[in-house]
């Protein structure tokens, strides 16, 4: 059975992983006959959001700790994670993804990449194994690659940032997957169009079928 690593970057879109693409690339996962880890970074998070009505809170969350809650508990620090153990990566979104994993909410192309992100994504790449990323975590990918073709959707600004890192974006719509061969990078747009709940789940299943195709 094929073993597929997923990140997290906490816990809710506005401050960690989106919770729909994680759970759903996790489903997606499971049905299509693989099995999974989740991994996320032992580390604080850039900030905490009310997810009720959008504003910052006066208080200090760990990133691994939140993570733990769309993972049931069963969840490993990142700086674990070796590519000789699974088969893939994969990356869901959420603001997380550009908040603690890298910094691209808040600086653009000139963000900085989490090291151990940054070393997960490289390894997997130097071992020739495929790499996921759905919604923003594309960008984050493009920061530690450079050229790789990528897809965010069709938000133009974000596609610009991306593309001046020296990657090349690709427009998609619902469901739709960009693949880059040469680094076995697949990306799905997922919440970075307005999207229902059934159009994320496309997105997930599509990466994760790509992946598997890749493995075979």
């Amino acid at each position: 059975m094929k073993k597929i690593a997923v990140v997290l970057a906490g816990c809710g879109v506005y401050d960690g992983a989106e919770i729909h693409e994680a759970t759903l690339t996790m489903l997606a996962i499971a049905q299509q006959g693989a099995e999974y880890q989740c991994f996320a970074p032992d580390m604080e998070q850039a900030h905490v959001v009310n997810h009720l009505n959008g504003e910052e809170m006066n208080e200090k969350r760990n990133v691994l700790v939140e993570a733990a809650r769309i993972a049931r508990g069963n969840i490993k620090a990142l700086s674990e994670y070796s590519p000789a153990d699974y088969d893939a990566i994969v990356f869901p979104g959420g603001f997380g993804a550009a908040k603690n994993l890298c910094t691209f909410a808040f600086d653009g192309p000139n963000c900085t990449v989490n090291k151990e992100v940054e070393d997960a994504i490289r390894a997997t790449v130097t071992a020739e194994k495929p790499v996921g990323a759905l919604c923003i975590s594309p960008a984050l990918i493009a920061k530690v690659l450079g050229d790789v073709q990528v897809t965010i959707g069709q938000d133009q600004g974000t596609a610009d940032a991306i593309e001046t890192l020296g990657a090349k974006h690709v427009k998609t719509t619902h469901g739709e997957i960009v693949v880059d061969e040469k680094y076995k990078v697949i990306t799905t747009p997922c919440y970075m169009l307005d999207a229902t709940i059934s159009q994320i789940a496309d997105g997930a299943n599509n990466v994760v079928a790509k992946i598997l195709e890749m493995l075979k």
